[in-house]
């Protein structure tokens, strides 16, 4: 089987600056190392999702024809594991943890904390598009509780009063960039 690694076409794809059908292009040149090849879905639905940034019902159908899979199959693997996003989401993917240790520490204080300073639920995406709200039962690291993990920083032993400072630090990075 051959691997892609997506943050690698990630990092050599400005897909963001790209048309669909352009991203379309991508994604079927990639596929086509992935056709009948066993195994192969979670990956090109990955590489899917790195190109296109979600998977709306137009890229399903497109992995579907181009593995030669039943839409239904792709789509039951796209709504199954909660890595794949059905919808658009921030440029910040907030989880929040409400695992057990997480949860006697404050986890839900910490959620509601959230909540109230993007005026977001869970699930949602800020008008923005800079932050997308979601909750997660553990993310193995009980001994840091409670956590709060935004992409792939984790922040430990969080505090509610700090959730506003943690929030800032990523519309201070937005703007340094610009």
């Amino acid at each position: 089987m051959h691997y892609i690694n997506p943050i690698t076409i990630a990092k050599q794809c400005t897909c963001q600056n790209q048309t669909d059908i352009e991203k379309f292009e991508k994604l079927g040149e990639i596929l086509s190392m992935y056709k009948d090849e066993p195994g192969s879905l979670i990956n090109s639905l990955y590489v899917a999702q790195t190109i296109f940034g979600y998977l709306p019902d137009k890229v399903i159908k497109f992995v579907a024809s181009r593995l030669n899979e039943p839409v239904i199959k792709v789509f039951g693997v796209a709504t199954f594991y909660s890595y794949f996003s059905r919808f658009p989401r921030g440029k910040y993917t907030i989880k929040v943890c409400l695992g057990t240790a997480c949860y006697v520490r404050g986890g839900k204080t910490l959620l509601e904390k959230v909540k109230k300073e993007l005026g977001i639920s869970i699930g949602e995406t800020t008008p923005d598009g800079l932050y997308t709200l979601e909750i997660v039962r553990c993310v193995g690291a009980c001994a840091l509780a409670p956590v709060v993990v935004v992409n792939n920083d984790t922040h430990r032993r969080v505090k509610s009063n700090q959730i506003p400072e943690i929030l800032q630090s990523y519309i201070s990075e937005v703007s340094n960039e610009n």
